[in-house]
Parts: C-alpha cells; structure tokens; sequence
C-alpha cells in the first residue's frame, strides 16, 4: 500500500509542476498558444490568459491535499475542454513556430491528454470503488 502512495504522490507532484510551468508559459509566451485558440471564440489573449490562470490554479491544487480531491476533478474537465485547441490545431493544420505537425504528433498529444485525464482522476480518488455498503 505505501507504494501506491509513493506514486500517487510522485505523480500529484509531477502533474502538478507541470500544469504550473505550462500555466506560467502562458503568461510569458502568450503569443506561442495564440494561434491554436478556435476561432469561433474570438480574443485569443483573453482565452490564453484565462486558461494560464486556470492551470496554475488546478496545479497548485492538485498539490495541496485539502484541495487535492475536487482540483483533480475540476483538472479533468479542463482537460476536456481546453482539447478544443488541440483539436483546432489538428483539424486546421495550424502551424506553430511554422512548423505543422504530422498526424502521429496529433495523435500522441491526444494520448498524453487522455492519459493526464485518467491520472487527475486517479489522484482524487475518483475511479476507485467505495468500500461502504448501501444498507
């Protein structure tokens, strides 16, 4: 069992470093993730901006054990959400830095998005089975 927490807890920090660093970039280099925003929602400053704070929050929390539950939940969903500019930059054939990206980079980075999905909701708890019985 103490095993399983040592990855639990590798893994929170791990994810939760991550989701920090990228939210950060995003504040630093809001010009790179610009071009992936759909158009269909306009402002592409804001939606960076928004999402960097987002990720720095769900990072931090994720991190913290009082928060950590509902922060890999709500981590999760925006997980979901933000693949509409992955999506996007799939679907279009958006380049970054002028450079486009073949399908297989596509497909990893859809993979890496399932995978971190799967991983918040295992930190939270949220896939394991109740051990209470209904009476």
């Amino acid at each position: 069992m103490a095993k399983n927490i040592l990855v639990k807890n590798v893994l929170t920090t791990i994810l939760g470093i991550f989701f920090i660093n990228v939210g950060i970039a995003h504040f630093t280099d809001t010009e790179w993730f610009e071009p992936i925003v759909p158009e269909v929602l306009g402002a592409p400053t804001f939606w960076v901006l928004i999402t960097g704070v987002f990720e720095i929050a769900l990072g931090i929390g994720i991190v913290i054990p009082q928060t950590r539950r509902y922060s890999s939940l709500a981590m999760a969903f925006f997980l979901v959400a933000v693949y509409a500019g992955n999506l996007n930059m799939w679907v279009n054939d958006i380049p970054l830095e002028d450079r486009k990206f073949a399908t297989i980079w596509h497909v990893m980075r859809l993979i890496g998005q399932l995978v971190m999905i799967v991983v918040a909701l295992w930190i939270g708890e949220w896939l394991t089975k109740s051990n209470q019985q209904d009476y």
